[in-house]
């Protein structure tokens, strides 16, 4: 190629190609994020991610908490006389732990055990023979319970605890579980509860007696 003909090339190409060289560059072009940025927004995304995660627990709000209630409430005291009422007086073979032929012996246990001075009532002239007596699990300690018997068959238990912080010293009062009726009282040692399946007037008499006896 001569002189004239490269002459000829150049001022071709430029004709056509002048006009794009001039045009200003796109907006586009100075605005294209570089490679790096794509990473960094994913780092940032994931720390976020487990930001949020960790978080979480604390932003929950507490779970309810139950309230708390005291086990000695949940049953009074001539409930639970009642209950062991029902649970031992039916028995045929194993009314009593102790039998009354160790009266002696039944009354020192379970006062010691109670850590109270403990009295057998004598219920002869009501028509009730001791029977004998066992301990119990209580709300707060030990209860000793006597059992009595007449000559029909019905029984009797005399309930004896220490009163709970959840028993209030009361007067004579009577209560009813179910079949069984109970007459109780408290002092500020001890509580008493005579429960048995009789009529209210028989059960009265019974309890009044008792009373007289532990209660001088």
């Amino acid at each position: 190629m001569n002189e004239r003909e490269d002459a000829q090339l150049k001022a071709l190409l430029k004709k056509h190609f002048d006009p794009v060289a001039t045009e200003p560059i796109p907006a586009r072009m100075y605005l294209r994020k570089p490679a790096w940025m794509s990473y960094a927004h994913s780092f940032v995304l994931v720390v976020l991610g487990v930001a949020v995660g960790l978080a979480l627990p604390l932003l929950r709000p507490p779970a309810p908490v139950a309230p708390y209630v005291p086990v000695a409430s949940a049953a009074s005291f001539p409930m639970r006389a009642a209950r062991a009422h029902a649970v031992y007086a039916p028995e045929v073979r194993h009314p009593v732990e102790v039998d009354a032929k160790e009266q002696e012996h039944l009354v020192k246990w379970l006062s010691k055990r109670l850590g109270l001075t403990l009295k057998v009532p004598v219920l002869a002239t009501e028509g009730f023979e001791l029977l004998g007596g066992r301990l119990l699990p209580g709300p707060e300690g030990p209860v000793a319970q006597f059992m009595y018997q007449e000559s029909g068959g019905k029984r009797l238990t005399l309930y004896v605890s220490r009163p709970s912080r959840a028993d209030t010293l009361t007067a004579f009062r009577f209560a009813q579980e179910g079949p069984v009726s109970v007459f109780y009282w408290m002092d500020r040692e001890c509580g008493y509860a005579l429960s048995g399946e009789l009529d209210r007037a028989t059960l009265t008499r019974v309890a009044t007696s008792v009373y007289k006896q532990l209660e001088p």
